[in-house]
């Protein structure tokens, strides 16, 4: 296993981003929100690329949270780090689908993190839990509102308040999680939700994409989203898909 505090590879249209500290549970350090931006540059900026599964190294953790030990004290350490501002805007602002796949740990920043993707799904072994009230700290606001959005407001303030650890299956009933896994179905799973994305029209998805965040953001800016709306329509995808319906074939999108 590589020493690199993140691990990158493209396979099969997929870009995968693994968070590799795994002697403390992959949690969340400087060097690894560097790279996050780094490869999410690439992995947009590679047509080849139509999704990125994000993951942590090992069977023990997704990401654990943040690394404590580097955290500093006083006011300072109520703030996110600068380089850490700009990985969670990065995965916020990645315009393909983005994929949790998470096993064991997923704690506090490893939450936040999670909750920038599009799909989360879990196996058996995941537990989630924001300990930011166990550790006097205070989470941002925007990962707040990402929690709210996914759990409502109520479960919001509970997970908060009580920083009490949710099995997988109560991060599934409340929405944290997508899916539920036995171990060994995980990989698979994946598997068949990237293909099934790299098979269909990558402008359609990222119109699509873009809308559900418009919506679940509030920023409900409807001429961006009409833009990509009218991408798809005047695309040589638009024209294969309609040529591979009426001829009963399945269609080849090239993202253009």
């Amino acid at each position: 296993m590589t020493d690199e505090p993140m691990i990158a590879r493209k396979e099969d249209g997929v870009g995968w981003m693994t968070f590799n500290n795994p002697q403390r549970h992959n949690a969340l350090n400087e060097a690894m929100c560097q790279r996050i931006m780094e490869i999410l540059a690439d992995f947009e900026a590679d047509p080849a690329v139509r999704l990125c599964v994000m993951t942590g190294a090992g069977e023990k953790a997704f990401v654990s949270g943040a690394d404590i030990g580097a955290l500093p004290e006083g006011p300072s350490s109520q703030r996110p780090a600068a380089p850490a501002r700009a990985a969670f805007n990065a995965l916020r602002d990645f315009n393909k689908p983005l994929v949790a796949m998470i096993r064991g740990w997923c704690l506090g920043g490893g939450v936040a993190l999670a909750m920038k993707a599009d799909l989360r799904i879990a196996d058996a072994t995941a537990r989630f839990g924001v300990p930011a009230a166990r550790l006097g700290v205070g989470y941002p606001l925007e990962s707040v509102r990402d929690l709210v959005n996914l759990v409502g407001p109520s479960a919001a303030k509970s997970i908060l308040f009580t920083a009490e650890r949710l099995s997988a299956e109560q991060a599934l009933r409340l929405g944290l999680a997508d899916e539920v896994l036995a171990p060994e179905a995980l990989q698979a799973r994946i598997g068949e939700i990237a293909a099934a994305i790299v098979d269909n029209a990558p402008l359609s998805i990222r119109a699509a994409k873009a809308a559900v965040d418009h919506v679940s953001r509030g920023r409900w800016s409807e001429g961006e989203v009409a833009g990509f709306v009218a991408d798809c329509l005047g695309s040589a995808d638009f024209r294969e898909g309609r040529s591979a319906f009426l001829e009963k074939r399945t269609p080849a999108f090239k993202g253009a």
